[in-house]
């Protein structure tokens, strides 16, 4: 017998935000003006703990303008790891720049910062490291290398918002570090992002810069190229409402991934996505590698006829084909993953009942 409504990674929107949406239109500011953008950037600054963020149309519109801002453009190489979401690695041909690919940790997933320093050329101006699936990098050891060589860090915090890093949040360690806001993500508003950072005149320019590179005047002056990369009064409504929900959606993710990790702890093969000792995963998504010599799609259709949804570990970017002339190394770590990671149901909507109903089914098809 399947069990419905169990979702993989759905949004949880309600009654609040649907309060702060319906102020948003009665105010009439549907678009880029109104007061929530202003006020969901100050209240996401804030529980960063940073003086400022910048919000934007998306997370792929954030990693575009801090490459930017930052004057990253053709003949530059930007490390970036294989394993992760093309929308990772888009922004670096925007600009004209060149990935320059490197392999993940095989328990953290992570990128590996030993393999970083070994692509390191006179060409490279940027470390791009993503927090996958809510799960912090070492960030200290890939800041010593960007100090050693004087390149800069912008994190790929995406997946990662509440995730904690040596007593820091994920998105702050960096020069830079952006944000999503798609259906999908921790917190949401329909789609958006944030860009963080250190140096305030930069996120000025940032901010100057989505906004069409127009002056604040009345004269509608842009006396540069700028971006339609702002974010609208609406969403920044629906961003206000889930704020206020971060903690409550954190503490039900993290309760998941600890349910997941009791119930199938004595199921041979199965290992769980590690996180450094110094670290919190936001545990956006949780996910598996499994060892055992099956198929994971044979897996997933088997689990779908008991209701419940699953879903790939991202293919290693160099498989695609605008991406295949810059492999040049054989990415073992991100290609196991790949080929044995699943990712589980994990979406707050969720009830901790249908998780442990997850992990029966899963004991069922692993034993």
């Amino acid at each position: 017998m399947s069990k419905s409504n169990i979702f993989l990674d759905a949004p949880n929107v309600g009654n609040i935000e649907k309060k702060y949406l319906c102020r948003a239109i009665d105010n009439g500011y549907i678009s880029t003006f109104g007061d929530y953008v202003p006020k969901f950037e100050k209240k996401f600054a804030s529980y960063l703990g940073i003086k400022k963020a910048v919000s934007t149309q998306s997370g792929t519109s954030a990693l575009h303008i801090s490459l930017y801002t930052l004057g990253i453009g053709k003949g530059d190489e930007i490390i970036v790891p294989t394993l992760t979401f093309i929308a990772t690695v888009n922004p670096i041909k925007y600009v004209g720049a060149t990935p320059v690919f490197v392999d993940v940790d095989i328990d953290t997933w992570n990128v590996l910062p030993s393999e970083i320093e070994k692509k390191i050329t006179k060409r490279t101006k940027a470390i791009l490291p993503v927090h996958l699936y809510g799960n912090p990098c070492d960030m200290s050891a890939i800041n010593k290398i960007a100090k050693e060589y004087n390149i800069k860090v912008i994190e790929d915090a995406t997946e990662s918002l509440g995730a904690i890093y040596n007593g820091k949040y994920t998105g702050t360690l960096g020069d830079l570090g952006c944000f999503s806001f798609n259906g999908n993500k921790i917190i949401t508003t329909g789609g958006g992002g944030m860009v963080v950072g250190k140096d305030y005149k930069i996120l000025e320019r940032i901010k100057f810069l989505v906004n069409q590179a127009r002056e604040d005047t009345n004269n509608y002056y842009h006396p540069e190229i700028g971006f339609n990369y702002r974010m609208t009064n609406i969403e920044a409504a629906l961003g206000l409402a889930q704020l206020e929900r971060l903690d409550e959606f954190l503490e039900k993710k993290i309760k998941f991934n600890t349910i997941y990790k009791e119930e199938l702890r004595n199921i041979k093969g199965i290992k769980f996505q590690e996180t450094l000792p110094k670290a919190r995963s936001s545990c956006w998504l949780t996910c598996i590698l499994i060892e055992k010599d099956l198929d994971i799609s044979t897996l997933q259709r088997k689990l779908a006829k008991k209701g419940i949804p699953t879903r790939r570990v991202f293919m290693p970017v160099v498989e695609f084909p605008p991406y295949r002339d810059c492999r040049c190394d054989k990415y073992k770590n991100s290609y196991v993953i790949y080929s044995k990671g699943l990712c589980l149901p994990s979406s707050t909507l969720n009830s901790f009942k249908d998780i442990v109903y997850v992990c029966k089914n899963l004991r069922e098809l692993l034993k």
